[in-house]
């Protein structure tokens, strides 16, 4: 996980945080442009996510709801002000990207699966967020708002338009359940391992009960990318459980991904 050390003022925070950051190390963490994120170097070690007004509410209740199973990390606090900030405390180990993990790709993807079979074993009872109804709905306001990737998966599921993959949308999303908890973006940065022992899911914001097939399909898009190779995508279906895969689904969940 990139951490690079930084020198920021307390009054770049809310002061409810100035406590924890006094004489602590700070860390920028982010890994995208929707939000911030800082690692908090005191104790056992604490995340500090900032994000537009809002942004923050599903994964707080997200993580929330992982953490009463046993599966992510504890929210210390959620604050909604200008910005919303979640303040976490750290996983144990490192994520999947670690070199310990990376250097032994066959045991990487069995692992990966096997958690993610654990993970939609779960009883979704509770779970506060509905990711299939979120999904459909934006699926349907990005193809509105003309938002489309077209550059995403073009060796796999490439479409040719927004109106070829909205089409597959709308005949197919139907298909689509909303009985298993999801973790969302299942890909190896987001899954923490402490030598080899499963120690928690982080970055929940896409997180609720929802269809497998979404988190097989970025589970296998993950190994792909990270690994710069194909050729896991079978045994990580092998080692999940073929019985409860519809491979017909995958180029659905490619379609609403690409309004994602």
């Amino acid at each position: 996980m990139k951490r690079t050390q930084i020198d920021l003022p307390a009054d770049r925070f809310p002061a409810c945080f100035h406590n924890l950051l006094e004489g602590a190390k700070l860390f920028d963490s982010s890994c995208s442009r929707a939000a911030r994120v800082y690692f908090i170097d005191k104790d056992g070690g604490y995340y500090l996510k900032s994000a537009p007004a809002g942004a923050l509410r599903k994964e707080a209740d997200m993580t929330r709801y992982f953490c009463g199973k046993g599966l992510g990390p504890r929210v210390l606090a959620y604050e909604a002000l200008e910005h919303d900030w979640l303040l976490t405390e750290k996983v144990p180990g490192e994520d999947c990207t670690f070199r310990q993990y990376m250097e032994n790709p066959v045991r990487l993807c069995d692992t990966t699966a096997q958690l993610l079979r654990m993970l939609h074993s779960q009883d979704v009872s509770g779970c506060p967020v509905d990711r299939t109804a979120d999904y459909l709905a934006t699926a349907r306001r990005n193809y509105a708002n003309k938002a489309y990737d077209v550059s995403l998966f073009p060796d796999n599921w490439g479409y040719r338009s927004p109106e070829e993959a909205f089409r597959v949308v709308e005949e197919n999303g139907r298909y689509l359940k909303s009985d298993t908890l999801l973790h969302g973006d299942y890909c190896l940065p987001n899954i923490m391992l402490d030598n080899w022992k499963f120690s928690g899911f982080i970055d929940l914001d896409a997180g609720g009960k929802g269809d497998r097939h979404i988190d097989l399909f970025w589970g296998m898009w993950s190994l792909q990318f990270n690994l710069k190779t194909d050729r896991y995508r079978e045994r990580f279906l092998d080692a999940y459980g073929r019985e409860d895969i519809c491979e017909d689904l995958f180029p659905v969940i490619a379609a609403f991904e690409v309004f994602g």
